[in-house]
């Protein structure tokens, strides 16, 4: 008890010290726009809040533990004007009235498991089929819809964990799991997952932020500039299902391995880009698990932003915002339209429980899942 009072004060304390002067009927807002009382209610009996990161530079992230996300992310454009880059609504009830991934820490297994059915150890489970009779991000109740327990939250630094029990969703194993997010004096955000199980199970976590680096939703993706640091990707089918093939990136549309304006690719004539309705595939990166080389980079002209990523992980799903057809109303009122953003998605690669030749996502008792990835912000003049 507390223990849970001094986290109340604290978080009370971080939500005033970091005002910047707005306010919203007597209520200060972040820089953001947001007003924390929307975020502050009960979710299958656990209290939600909004809690927020600064660095010594301005910049501001703000995360709910309703599905551990990031609602905002306010970051310098090229003239040093603070520009809000995820997509994201501003209140809890928004998130439980439209189903969503925006900003969430997923989980138990990000991306898609075919058929939700996989084998471990002789054993075969089934999952909720979701997405085109596969399981997606966990099932219909993954980790983006769980309230996570705030474990530590400082004015830089917030840790959140869940505990999912043996047969959630269908998964084998009580599995305790924590994301940690820290806001640098470098403009990044280091997300550190890990997790521990008391049976053999699968795990596979990551960030779902929906970026849109110009800080305006009313703008598409197609004047970005996308790299990606691999030179081979998997293939899906018209369920977005990968086919369990490893194919080269040259002389295709999928091919990112320079900046390259991302409009102009998914324009051209591909099975490959009908079958995701766009962009929604796997790539296997050739940093090879190297956290000091930059995976992937996305920059807008527009405002001058660029986004770097870096991981541990073998592979990152690329994902366009194909379904984005303006029935969602966001923050400040403003409807996401197709292509609004950008999300960039750490992780195993798709299915890997059913292809024992990819990298493995299997957890044991005794052992430790860990998971690191870094999203850095730098502007380009």
């Amino acid at each position: 008890m507390k223990k849970t009072l001094i986290l109340s004060m604290l978080s009370v304390f971080l939500l005033v010290a970091c005002m910047g002067g707005k306010q919203e009927n007597s209520v200060e807002l972040t820089e953001s726009g947001l007003n924390p009382q929307k975020f502050v209610t009960d979710v299958d009996g656990k209290k939600t809040g909004l809690y927020i990161l600064r660095n010594k530079n301005n910049m501001e992230v703000c995360v709910t533990n309703f599905g551990g996300r990031i609602v905002s992310i306010m970051a310098p454009d090229r003239n040093g004007t603070m520009r809000d880059v995820v997509l994201g609504f501003d209140s809890i009830q928004d998130y439980i009235k439209y189903p969503s991934d925006y900003g969430a820490s997923i989980g138990r297994y990000a991306n898609r498991i075919a058929h939700g059915r996989f084998s471990l150890d002789g054993v075969t489970y089934q999952l909720p089929q979701n997405n085109y009779g596969h399981c997606l991000h966990g099932g219909p109740k993954g980790f983006q819809y769980v309230v996570y327990d705030v474990a530590h939250v400082d004015s830089s630094e917030i840790k959140l964990c869940y505990h999912a029990k043996d047969m959630e969703q269908g998964f084998p194993g009580n599995l305790d799991c924590s994301v940690t997010m820290k806001l640098t004096d470098d403009n990044s955000i280091d997300i550190r997952y890990e997790a521990q199980t008391d049976k053999p199970t699968i795990v596979n976590m990551t960030n779902h932020s929906y970026f849109n680096l110009d800080g305006d939703p009313n703008r598409n993706n197609s004047e970005y500039l996308l790299m990606v640091n691999a030179s081979n990707y998997t293939p899906i089918d018209s369920t977005f299902m990968t086919t369990g093939e490893i194919l080269p990136v040259e002389g295709t549309p999928m091919d990112f391995r320079q900046p390259t304006v991302l409009g102009e690719q998914l324009s051209k004539d591909s099975e490959q880009l009908k079958n995701g309705h766009g962009i929604d595939h796997n790539w296997v990166l050739d940093t090879k698990g190297d956290i000091n080389q930059v995976c992937a980079s996305l920059e807008s002209l527009y405002s001058g932003i660029k986004l770097e990523v870096y991981t541990d992980e073998p592979g990152i799903q690329v994902y366009t915002g194909n379904i984005l057809d303006g029935t969602q109303t966001g923050k400040k009122h403003i409807t996401y339209n197709f292509r609004a953003s950008v999300c960039l998605e750490t992780q195993k690669y798709p299915d890997t429980p059913n292809k024992p030749q990819w990298p493995s996502c299997v957890l044991r008792p005794g052992e430790k899942y860990m998971s690191h990835t870094i999203f850095k912000f730098t502007v380009d003049k």
